[in-house]
């Protein structure tokens, strides 16, 4: 299986900061984030993964004081500074960062992750996104955020522009032949001329071939916009998969539309997030799961689940019937349709949907031991569910060493998990092609 690392500074879990075995560093401190993914490394992990946001939550109650309160997070690096940082004082361990689709520039992007993966000698990723509501929105000159269908317009229409422009040096183009005085070969650097309803640009990029020949795809939701590109260009996968069952259609029907599309099936990697508190027995991890989940302010969920619909929840009753809202939202809509369908379903309060809402953020939780965590996750992919994960560890550094230290091992004892990386790019340690 392929694994990957949420990294964070706090971990995922809204509790997580506040538990005893927290240590909070500064996120504004190298030697931070440093420590976690070096720790990611000697567990073999395939990539260490940053996500991003343009704004501080401020969509309930039109305000940033419940997130600032309740919620760490904002006081972080910007992804791909922070990774070429990593890539420095690493080796072998992929780097992923996010950019935005809406709200940025394809050449920019293509400048920035090209120059990545030749500082990290083949080993970027990058996630294309589309941002999800009007707080990063008003960080870029605008009222509103774009339309759902029309972002996923543009951020095809980015991706594509992307890849032109690291396409437009070949990878021997540069020779530097002092005597005939020659440096690159004109005819191995072409012009780009992408024109398309967004973007008109003529390139070439002043980035050379990168060494991986294109850093790693990866993207991230389930709606059926997304997923119109995604079986087109995605390389990796992020997805929230409650359970095995939804995981499994998923799967199934992902792979079929990427066979449609002329692609072989392992050219992407679908890796669902998942959330593993570790104890020595079964009633030691629940009783941490328990804590933790105690140690969740509901007002943390309510800022956090407005801020991904794009939807101010202040205006209902946290403690009636989740409302019926999923037309209104303009976020993110996939993962939403599940969490409110089940709510309604079940006769659930909006706080109590906000408080388990922001302890998992609908990941799975594997609560266990190493053994059972690791059956657990073997199961998943032997049952074509996934082939792999993304760890979302609740606290740091607590959950991402219990796992790298108890979990790991157990995998690589069963021959589900490599023991040595096999190669030096991320493009070799996900059985990529260079592209």
């Amino acid at each position: 299986m392929h694994l990957a690392l949420y990294l964070s500074d706090t971990g995922l879990h809204a509790g997580g900061w506040r538990h005893p075995d927290a240590q909070n560093h500064d996120p504004m401190a190298l030697d931070t984030w440093l420590r976690l993914v070096k720790k990611a490394e000697e567990a073999k992990f395939d990539f260490a993964f940053v996500a991003d946001k343009l704004s501080i939550d401020d969509i309930y109650g039109d305000s940033i004081t419940t997130t600032v309160q309740y919620r760490p997070g904002y006081a972080r690096p910007e992804p791909m500074a922070l990774l070429t940082a990593l890539s420095l004082f690493t080796s072998q361990i992929g780097l992923g960062g996010t950019l935005s689709t809406t709200y940025g520039e394809p050449f920019h992007a293509a400048r920035t992750i090209a120059t990545l993966d030749h500082f990290s000698a083949g080993r970027a990723a990058w996630n294309a996104v589309t941002s999800t509501n009007d707080g990063e929105a008003r960080n870029f000159s605008r009222q509103q955020h774009m339309a759902h269908k029309e972002r996923y317009q543009r951020a095809a229409e980015f991706i594509d522009a992307v890849h032109q422009l690291l396409a437009s040096w070949q990878p021997d183009a540069r020779v530097a032949d002092k005597e005939s005085g020659i440096y690159a070969l004109a005819e191995k650097v072409r012009y780009t001329r992408f024109n398309g309803e967004h973007f008109q640009i003529d390139g070439p990029l002043t980035v050379a071939a990168p060494p991986q020949g294109r850093p790693v795809q990866i993207l991230a939701g389930v709606s059926q916009d997304f997923q119109d590109v995604a079986t087109r260009v995605a390389e990796v996968i992020f997805t929230v998969q409650p359970e095995r069952q939804r995981a499994q259609q998923f799967y199934q029907q992902f792979k079929t539309a990427m066979v449609a599309q002329g692609r072989r099936p392992q050219a992407c990697k679908i890796l669902p997030g998942i959330m593993p508190i570790v104890g020595a027995t079964l009633r030691e991890a629940e009783e941490k799961r328990r804590q933790l989940d105690e140690l969740v302010n509901p007002l943390a969920g309510l800022s956090f689940m407005s801020a991904s619909m794009n939807y101010d929840l202040s205006q209902h009753d946290p403690d009636a019937l989740f409302p019926d809202i999923f037309d209104a939202i303009s976020g993110s809509k996939g993962r939403f349709a599940y969490v409110i369908s089940e709510a309604r379903k079940q006769g659930k309060t909006l706080a109590e949907v906000a408080k388990r809402y922001a302890a998992s953020a609908s990941f799975p939780v594997l609560a266990g031991t190493p053994e059972s965590i690791a059956s657990e996750m073997i199961a998943w992919v032997e049952s074509k569910a996934c082939d792999g994960f993304v760890l979302m560890p609740a606290d740091m550094p607590a959950s991402l060493n219990d796992f790298a230290d108890l979990v790991v091992p157990e995998l690589q004892q069963r021959g589900a998990f490599r023991s040595e990386y096999r190669g030096s790019t991320l493009r070799d340690h996900l059985a990529l092609p260079l592209a």
